[in-house]
């Protein structure tokens, strides 16, 4: 255990403990916050689920409390994290990130509602037995991510046309690698394209695997769908500049961080919808009662200062259908 965690697990139970308990005690519920990112990447996620907690009258301090657990990328705190909450008395469970956080709060507790969003099938994933009527302790919201990959692939070989090496990275211990890697695979065939996969489990495999590509001369990079990845994207937005290596990822974060590329669901939406339920549960309702809902709002942000230090120019009809532009 590294010295910061071990601090951090003593101020927890030190200082969050009594407060939790304190909180019931006075008739204020408390929510477990669990995600497999970092909270210096989910700020968007975090306004989204305030915002649907407050349109319900529900203000964080005020009337509610939250307790907060980031396993920051690292997949097997998860199951401890999850325990953690469910030993405090959380009336309520909010996980995000992957299915892995809600697999570990479903895992922890049979009782305690959970409301999950993620962006792969919870049926498959075995999260709930149908959308309409989950069963179980737990709801929540799907928004598109995995199924995104091909289109990444798409939008950055039309920003770079003369692309025809393309590598996907991918982190291993991700339980959707292998099947993101075949269907990347099946629309670089489709656009006659070569592409290779690259993987990446700890943050020290990045810089080789990008220094790597760049000596192989790989035309674009595409950035698996991830959490892990996700909470290394202003590292690898810095390192694709530096390697001249045209890139996209699935979050806002890697674009404002200096990546080319980034499209993705839209994170305040999604999580707005999933603290409305959690609202709902507070006042009484049942996870077992209130469908798992689909967010199909997504974003295309580009880089244009980093597009002009690569020598990229951005098509105009590419153009017109960006969301946001950072100049």
């Amino acid at each position: 255990m590294r010295r910061r965690d071990f601090i951090a697990g003593i101020v927890g139970s030190a200082a969050i403990w009594p407060t939790a308990a304190r909180a019931q005690q006075r008739g204020v519920p408390v929510i477990g916050y669990l995600s497999a990112g970092a909270p210096n990447l989910n700020a968007e996620s975090i306004r989204g689920f305030r915002q649907g907690l407050g349109e319900a009258g529900y203000v964080e301090g005020r009337n509610v409390l939250v307790e907060y657990r980031w396993a920051e990328g690292r997949y097997e705190r998860l199951p401890q994290l999850a325990t953690e909450l469910v030993s405090r008395p959380v009336t309520v469970i909010f996980a995000t990130g992957s299915a892995l956080p809600a697999l570990a709060a479903k895992a922890a507790s049979a009782t305690i509602p959970i409301v999950f969003s993620l962006g792969v099938d919870p049926i498959g994933s075995g999260l709930v037995a149908s959308l309409n009527r989950p069963g179980g302790n737990l709801t929540g919201v799907t928004s598109l991510n995995t199924e995104l990959g091909p289109k990444r692939l798409e939008l950055l070989h039309e920003l770079v046309p003369t692309a025809n090496d393309i590598a996907l990275l991918v982190n291993p211990t991700n339980a959707n690698a292998e099947s993101q890697a075949r269907e990347q695979q099946a629309a670089a065939r489709a656009l006659g394209l070569q592409l290779r996969v690259v993987r990446a489990s700890t943050e020290g495999d990045i810089e080789p695997i990008l220094a790597g590509l760049a000596q192989s001369r790989a035309s674009i990079l595409v950035i698996g769908a991830d959490p892990l990845l996700t909470s290394w994207g202003k590292q690898l937005a810095a390192l694709t500049v530096r390697h001249a290596l045209p890139a996209i990822q699935g979050t806002r974060e890697f674009a404002e961080g200096g990546g080319l590329v980034s499209y993705g669901a839209a994170p305040v939406e999604s999580s707005r919808t999933a603290g409305v339920y959690v609202a709902r549960i507070l006042k009484g309702e049942k996870p077992v009662d209130l469908p798992v809902q689909r967010s199909t709002k997504v974003e295309l942000i580009v880089n244009l200062k980093t597009a002009k230090a690569l020598g990229l120019t951005v098509p105009l009809p590419l153009l017109g259908r960006v969301d946001e532009v950072i100049e």
